[in-house]
């Protein structure tokens, strides 16, 4: 279903290491073009065992023959296994992975986060709140966006399949990802694709 798109995948990610072998490109320098190994579909089956979710078809199929991390948006692709954290190299505490991700449209609090004449323990239970993974539930990270900002699979839920981002570090909510100008919701391997494509013709833009 997936084969002539990961096979044009395939063939930009070659394209795009060679022509930025000074690793220029932003998140080169992280993920240094190398993917991490294929998954079986036998890890794939355990991973969504463990987590009660069900990957996109989409996702599964880059996954068994692309890579499962490493090269890709930003500072580069997660490993599933580490997108199940709430925060990025942390390891503390889970998402809420398991539960359907209650969002359908953008989200945010109405909340003037400069309000002086909040006390500072007001002010504590209110970013406890609204960093609760109630809020983030059915995301599995995917790409570190930097400034604790991420972009996130949506694997269950009704916005199932589409990328997300969390910018609640910077009070701007969770909503759909738009970062690389484009106005429909995007699933996984469009989204990749696309970050290529705007990769490439930016490399090609540097050498002109």
């Amino acid at each position: 279903m997936y084969k002539s798109q990961l096979e044009r995948i395939r063939q930009k990610l070659e394209k795009i290491k060679i022509m930025d072998p000074e690793r220029n490109l932003f998140g080169a320098e992280n993920h240094q073009y190398e993917m991490a190994p294929v998954w079986t579909l036998d890890k794939i089956k355990a991973f969504e065992r463990e987590w009660k979710i069900e990957l996109p078809e989409a996702y599964q199929a880059f996954l068994l023959v692309i890579g499962s991390g490493g090269t890709g948006p930003y500072y580069g692709l997660e490993k599933p296994e580490n997108g199940v954290y709430l925060v990025m190299d942390y390891e503390d505490e889970l998402n809420a992975i398991s539960e359907p991700f209650p969002h359908v449209e953008s989200w945010n609090w109405d909340v003037d986060w400069y309000d002086d004449s909040k006390e500072e323990d007001e002010w504590a239970a209110l970013e406890h709140d609204y960093y609760d993974p109630k809020w983030s539930a059915g995301m599995l990270r995917i790409s570190d966006f930097g400034c604790g900002v991420s972009l996130n699979l949506i694997v269950k839920g009704s916005s199932y399949g589409e990328i997300w981002t969390d910018d609640r570090a910077n009070s701007n909510g969770i909503y759909p990802d738009h970062y690389m100008g484009n106005p429909e919701r995007l699933g996984f391997l469009d989204w990749y694709e696309l970050w290529l494509d705007r990769s490439i013709n930016e490399l090609i833009e540097q050498e002109q």
